[in-house]
């Protein structure tokens, strides 16, 4: 039943995904991710994370994929940097500084899981509220934390 109802969440996840990358705010299929609404958003909550070091947008767009599974993190950083997975490092080196790189895998690692441990929290707890407010604090512990990072080790460098 979970696999099922897993499979289910994650398709429709990754279906919104592939929609958000695909076309503009007018439904105009883009040319580069950069153009999507994915990448608008991105730009949009950029800022939040800027205070833990990481403010580009193709960074915030990835954690926004990374909500269908934190695999899609990582292959998303690669599409919108414009390298394949083996040439990632080099181009995420222009992304982020070691401290920053520190505190995003923080974030990254805390923020809430995929959208299929969503629905089950949603489905055990019986109230999609309280699995909104779930989601909520598992992301501001997980900013908290990248932020603590940031700044203790911002302290040696």
């Amino acid at each position: 039943d979970f696999v099922v109802r897993a499979f289910t969440v994650i398709f429709l996840a990754t279906l919104v995904i592939w929609f958000l990358q695909t076309f503009d705010t007018r439904f105009n299929v883009v040319d580069s991710s950069s153009q999507s609404m994915l990448a608008d958003i991105g730009r949009l909550i950029a800022p939040i994370f800027m205070p833990l070091g990481f403010s580009d947008w193709r960074v915030s767009t990835s954690l926004i994929a990374g909500f269908t599974a934190k695999e899609a993190v990582v292959s998303t950083l690669a599409v919108l940097t414009g390298t394949s997975i083996a040439t990632l490092p080099q181009a995420l080196s222009g992304l982020f500084t070691p401290l920053a790189a520190a505190s995003f895998l923080v974030f990254t690692l805390l923020y809430t899981p995929c959208v299929a441990a969503i629905a089950a929290v949603k489905r055990e707890l019986e109230s999609g509220w309280l699995a909104l407010g779930v989601v909520i604090l598992q992301c501001v512990v997980a900013w908290l934390a990248a932020f603590g990072v940031y700044l203790l080790l911002g302290l040696f460098v």
